[in-house]
């Protein structure tokens, strides 16, 4: 790999060092879970920017990874450099597809079986030198002490969903992992409350040493559009009149797309004209696929338009946006939805209750309950003027609470706190 210049170093920062408080019962108490008070800082004259290194386990498609790119292009250029490093490798044509603003590292092991990749990913630090490595989910945790090892000022870990193998609680060598990591970090936050309570529980670390940092949404590119309504469904060939219900996501078990076709196959079977569209791709497509196709009951009522960059597009085609996930981090497609005026009815797991407002915003039901999403979407599709109302509150909520440039707000002055601890930046 290529050097990079390094014109903004102008001499010894003492970074210290965490390694040693990585088992410790007790750690130094840290500030409490809710987002800190705005921190006004500047460039320390000693540096031009801020470098920082973004770990995954795997840069493909995700909400995760979506979210990098959303952080790295709304900070800009000004005052940070940022590379993403993936510890599991890349999928190429996602990078291209994307256009990421931001040089990619791999440190995957060609060889099979376990992969160990603390050193690969110290070289990986010693080159590029970063100010900060911000990793994310289990995935990518061995970059915490890899950067401790390299002696990165700043190291931030963050969580930002569930795995369905791990619901009822992760197995003690991870759990001690985690808590080992956690205690090397400078930082260590989530996305949701739910999320924070999990982790806390399984790391047994106080709930109140982990900040929360909710996703945004960019409320300027999803916004209702009628006209852009009418044209993708004329193009997708759904007849006029028909109330669309969609959902957006990746095609695997823990999103559980089949309770959406089920709750569907009864609506037709009560006489509602629905057609459903579901936005994605992944190993459980096929299987989706043949499901719809055996019922005679949605024949030529469901749509499957694949893995998309015309999220926004699709979005406006849809009448209602249901999400059925068995659980949930912070899902960015309910954001997505609710900012282009859609109601949500989404199951009552993991994030889902601290974004949906029940009665306002949209609906909450449990999960796999098949007969209570019926029971909401009946309501909707009878009644064109509460579809409105509720999806304009939704927009509202989402302005308000969760727009993008709130979020990129806070990672901000998230990354500037910590650098300004280090000695990196100082405070007006």
């Amino acid at each position: 790999m290529r050097g990079h210049s390094r014109g903004e170093e102008t001499g010894p920062v003492n970074f210290g060092s965490k390694a040693s408080e990585a088992m410790q019962t007790q750690s130094q108490p840290e500030a409490p879970s809710a987002t800190p008070p705005e921190v006004f800082v500047q460039v320390s004259p000693r540096i031009e920017r801020l470098r920082v290194l973004h770990v995954v386990s795997r840069l493909g498609t995700g909400g995760t990874e979506h979210g990098i790119l959303k952080v790295i292009s709304g900070l800009g250029e000004e005052d940070f450099e940022h590379r993403i490093c993936a510890v599991r490798g890349t999928d190429t044509e996602f990078v291209n597809r994307m256009n990421a603003p931001a040089r990619t590292y791999s440190v995957a092991s060609t060889r099979p079986g376990l992969q160990f990749p603390l050193f690969r990913l110290a070289r990986v630090m010693k080159e590029f030198r970063p100010h900060i490595v911000h990793t994310r989910n289990f995935g990518s945790l061995e970059a915490i002490p890899a950067a401790r090892m390299a002696r990165v000022p700043v190291a931030i870990h963050s969580e930002h969903g569930y795995e369905l193998e791990t619901l009822g609680g992760l197995p003690l060598r991870r759990r001690l992992f985690c808590r080992g990591c956690y205690a090397m970090a400078d930082a260590v936050f989530t996305v949701t409350r739910d999320l924070r309570d999990y982790h806390s529980r399984q790391s047994w670390r106080s709930a109140h040493k982990f900040r929360l940092i909710h996703n945004g949404v960019n409320t300027e590119r999803f916004f209702p559009c009628p006209e852009r309504s009418r044209q993708i469904r004329q193009e997708l060939g759904i007849p006029a009149g028909r109330v669309v219900i969609g959902s957006v996501g990746r095609l695997v078990p823990i999103k559980d797309h089949g309770t959406l076709l089920r709750a569907a196959e009864n609506l037709v079977r009560r006489g509602k004209d629905v057609h459903v569209l579901i936005v994605g791709s992944g190993p459980e497509l096929a299987k989706l696929q043949t499901s719809a196709q055996a019922s005679a009951s949605l024949a030529g009522r469901v749509t499957f338009p694949g893995e998309s960059d015309r999220v926004a597009e699709l979005l406006n085609a849809m009448d209602v946006f249901v999400l059925t996930s068995i659980c949930e981090g912070m899902s960015n497609t309910i954001l997505e939805a609710m900012a282009s005026g859609l109601p949500a009815v989404v199951t009552r797991a993991g994030g889902n209750p601290e974004l949906v407002e029940e009665g306002r915003s949209g609906w909450l039901f449990p999960p796999r309950d098949t007969e209570a999403l019926e029971q909401h979407l009946l309501r909707l599709i009878d009644d064109t003027e509460l579809r409105q109302q509720v999806g304009a509150a939704a927009r509202v909520q989402v302005c308000e609470h969760f727009s993008l440039e709130g979020m990129i707000q806070r990672y901000r002055d998230l990354y500037l706190e910590l650098a300004a601890r280090r000695g990196l930046r100082k405070g007006d």
